[in-house]
């Protein structure tokens, strides 16, 4: 039996790929550096922005000054643009609102950062009671590390791990809910392949949200 629900956000709730990949380009223009091609962005999103930028900036120039140069113009357009194309995926409010009526607890667990991913999940789930959302915070260890889901855990009250499923589309997200000891599903509809999944082995892949929904449920 599921309790505890706990959802990546980019590529899992969200569909962010576009306006992640406009920011960060935005970025590198303005540092000096060539924009990457869109579709090499569904390999550098997932590991927090800071693994985000040292990936797109060019080798030899990942250094610590430029990264931090990298955030301090990422951070103000992101916020002003992500929602110019985000969106959520097909069928994720009726796969929340089926689960949530069925008495399972709610939770995001992101490697965005923090602020972003709270305003994300007011402006697109402003109905759904998330009973903890976290993301990448100053002094917190990022997925892979348990810690985020252990935290979830103890914000819903929840101790048995055979009652929480983590959902992602990513392989840190199948090693993030591993290392923390739960059930996790892959879900292929994201930024990241079904082998990338099947290689670390979730308790389950999903390729629509109606199929997590009857994982959860059955």
């Amino acid at each position: 039996m599921t309790n505890l629900a706990i959802f990546d956000l980019d590529g899992t709730l969200l569909n962010t790929i576009e306006d992640l990949g406009t920011a960060c380009n935005h970025a590198l223009e303005m540092c000096g550096y060539p924009k990457r091609e869109m579709c090499e962005y569904n390999m550098l999103v997932g590991r927090g922005i800071y693994n985000l930028f040292r990936g797109a900036l060019p080798e030899g120039h990942r250094g610590e000054e430029e990264v931090m140069k990298m955030k301090d113009f990422f951070i103000p357009w992101y916020d002003a643009h992500k929602c110019d194309l985000t969106r959520p995926y097909d069928g994720i409010q009726a796969l929340l609102d089926a689960i949530a009526a069925k008495g399972i607890k709610l939770a995001v667990a992101s490697n965005k950062y923090q602020d972003g991913t709270e305003k994300l999940v007011r402006h697109y789930f402003p109905e759904c009671d998330f009973v903890s959302v976290l993301g990448q915070r100053d002094g917190m260890p990022i997925k892979p590390d348990p810690e985020i889901v252990l935290e979830i855990m103890r914000a819903a009250g929840i101790t048995d791990k055979s009652a929480v499923v983590y959902a992602g589309d990513s392989d840190v997200d199948m090693l993030t809910g591993r290392n923390a000891g739960v059930r996790t599903v892959g879900v292929t509809w994201g930024f990241r392949s079904r082998e990338e999944l099947s290689a670390l082995s979730p308790w389950k892949i999903a390729d629509t949200p109606g199929m997590l929904m009857e994982y959860l449920l059955g």
